[in-house]
């Protein structure tokens, strides 16, 4: 299985990066494989996390070099698509995680819930109406901790795939 996380290159905050890095940990403890955007912050954190506990990750990158991933990124993936990329991040995923974020990472949210991906949300982005008078509340699964993330991250991919 391949879970998405996202959140913001820089600045990242400490909170945020180590939440990551948690995520990072528990995923690669449970035999899941990171995708990500492959740069700094909460990218590189996640993928530290992963390959402490020897896990792998994939960094699908922006621009047009291997060696602009970080340094934890197992499988770089040049795409020269800028933030169009975002889209291959969160279908890489079976669900995503969001840790943080700013608008590259809301855009990303955007992407997922619009195709049926299920986002959960980590000290993330909260949406609460979409202007039209639909309730979009419960749009992002909310987790608690690291732990909690990947719990609700693997049950929502496993519901998708029986579905699909």
């Amino acid at each position: 299985m391949i879970i998405s996380v996202i959140g913001s290159s820089n600045p990242a905050t400490e909170e945020h990066v180590e939440l990551a890095e948690e995520v990072g940990r528990e995923l690669a403890r449970r035999n899941v494989m990171v995708v990500c955007g492959g740069l700094s912050g909460i990218m590189e954190a996640v993928c530290r996390g992963a390959k402490s506990e020897g896990g792998t990750t994939i960094g699908i990158l922006p621009g047009r070099a291997a060696a602009e991933a970080n340094s934890y990124v197992d499988i770089p993936i040049v795409t020269s698509m800028g933030y169009s990329r975002n889209v291959i991040v969160v279908h890489t995923g079976q669900a995503v995680i969001a840790v943080g974020g700013a608008f590259g990472t809301l855009s990303e949210i955007a992407h997922a819930l619009s195709d049926g991906i299920p986002v959960i949300g980590l000290k993330t982005w909260p949406l609460t109406s979409n202007g039209d008078g639909v309730d979009i509340n419960d749009s992002i699964i909310q987790a608690e901790n690291p732990s909690d993330a990947v719990d609700k991250a693997l049950e929502a991919a496993s519901l998708r795939n029986n579905h699909c």
